[in-house]
């Protein structure tokens, strides 16, 4: 049987290794504490997420990147979208008295 090939690596540890999930989380945690933030890398990815939908793309497509098994895992960033949409729609139209229902 052949060896699986995997894709190359976007984040590279100091030995020039795939970065592990763990040394991901480590390194964001870090930059964040520099940064006097209290970003989590979960929130990182929920922005992703939110932010490819918003712009259109294809909700397979999202859950490939972010390694979801079930798409009803990653349907829930298109809730977030909606609730976006009413909370802009309420904001930037409030004259005409067509708040969005629902």
């Amino acid at each position: 049987m052949a060896k699986q090939q995997h894709p190359k690596a976007l984040f590279l540890a100091r030995g020039g290794k795939r970065l592990s999930r763990k040394g991901i989380w480590k390194n964001y945690a870090l930059l964040a504490l520099i940064a006097g933030t209290s970003s989590r890398l979960h929130t990182l990815r929920h922005s992703f997420a939110t932010e490819l939908l918003a712009g259109g793309a294809d909700l397979r497509q999202v859950q490939e990147l972010l390694g979801h098994a079930d798409l009803a895992t990653t349907q829930i960033y298109t809730h977030v979208d909606v609730s976006m949409l009413k909370e802009n729609h309420k904001k930037f139209l409030p004259v005409l008295g067509l708040a969005a229902s629902g």
